[in-house]
């Protein structure tokens, strides 16, 4: 937890430059009157200055600077810390009339997880958050996720929890903006999908680097982010712009297959519906897209044929005839499992120990 903590030192205050000056005319013997002369500017003006009333503008600065030898970039530099820190201490006041909204932000897990950093002082690590979502309070994280014309609006679970799914899906984006995306292209999506539908077989150290870079080369972003308590999502679907399409997965429920057929039924999101949708898995809302979704990836992982000719075997229910059937299609056996569990064709105790779990490694 120590490295996670940001080093939280700022100053109590920062004079202005007029402090700077006074300091410096009793150093070199010269009064304000004489400085108002040197830099022919009215006594007043010089006096604004010292008392710090006035800011130094440029035009002020290069006075100085052949006045006093000392480069103009000194002195604007000090009004800018200035005003900085003027603002600043103003923001934090508008900051502490939020801290409340903090108590609804899974802070804890966005820290562990090392999404943000840790610290005491709680205007500092609202102030974090808010960097987080890029809104500059609050007033504005409601304004862009809580609009009636949000479409997630209408899931279930975010009118339940609408700060930790808002954090979840904010980290989607996140990573989907760290990868540089061709423009989507439908063809060459469908041609992709060809190949990781073989990487079924492999474990997550071997197929999650190739889905991502095969699938950014088809103006697709995947992203893999671990679930939040409290956002029981298994992935979701949307647009980031007209040519770059989100896929984030959860891993929630952790098989192997359910992790696959999530993947394929968002991919046939992109496919076959609109892109101002946002389609969130949460496998409590059943509509025709998600019906054609959900048709989509049962069809592109297993042929209807070849589905329809190994169910009409006897033996089906045999492991070993599980296992060659998978091997003939290149194939998870545990897609084919989970298909028979789904389908009501096997127990949901039964051959579970061809499904894989899988799990984020921890941070």
């Amino acid at each position: 937890m120590i490295d996670k903590i940001k080093n939280e030192y700022e100053p109590v205050s920062i004079s202005h430059p007029g402090e700077t000056l006074r300091d410096l005319l009793e150093e070199r013997g010269i009064t304000q009157a004489g400085l108002a002369e040197r830099m022919g500017r009215p006594k007043k003006t010089v006096n604004e200055i010292l008392q710090g009333k006035t800011g130094i503008i440029p035009k002020t600065a290069i006075q100085l600077e052949r006045v006093f030898d000392i480069p103009a970039g000194f002195w604007l530099e000090r009004q800018h810390q200035y005003e900085e820190w003027v603002e600043r201490d103003r923001s934090k006041e508008d900051l502490r009339s939020h801290i409340d909204w903090l108590k609804s932000v899974p802070i804890r897990s966005m820290i562990d997880r090392g999404w943000i950093r840790l610290f005491k002082d709680k205007t500092l690590q609202l102030n974090e958050v808010l960097t987080f979502f890029g809104v500059n309070s609050p007033n504005e994280w409601k304004a862009i996720w809580l609009k009636p014309d949000v479409s997630f609006r209408q899931s279930r679970v975010f009118k339940q929890n609408p700060e930790a799914t808002s954090v979840w899906l904010r980290k989607g984006e996140l990573e989907a903006e760290k990868l540089a995306c061709e423009p989507y292209n439908k063809k060459m999506f469908m041609e992709i999908l060809a190949e990781l539908r073989n990487l079924t077989c492999y474990t997550p150290e071997d197929f999650v680097d190739k889905v991502i870079s095969l699938c950014v080369k088809a103006g697709v972003a995947v992203t893999f982010v671990p679930r939040l308590r409290g956002v029981p999502i298994y992935g979701v679907t949307r647009w980031l712009t007209p040519t770059k399409a989100l896929i984030q997965l959860s891993l929630r429920g952790k098989f192997e297959d359910l992790m696959w057929f999530t993947f394929f039924h968002e991919a046939g999101h992109i496919l076959l519906h609109g892109k101002r949708d946002v389609f969130i898995e949460e496998r409590a809302i059943v509509n025709e897209q998600e019906k054609e979704a959900d048709v989509f990836a049962r069809n592109f992982l297993i042929h209807p044929k070849l589905w329809k000719k190994f169910i009409d075997t006897a033996n089906y229910r045999r492991e070993e005839v599980v296992c060659k059937f998978a091997r003939e299609l290149d194939i998870s056996p545990a897609i084919i499992v989970g298909r028979l569990q789904y389908e009501r064709r096997l127990p949901f105790s039964h051959m579970n120990d061809l499904r894989r779990k899988y799990e984020f490694s921890k941070p």
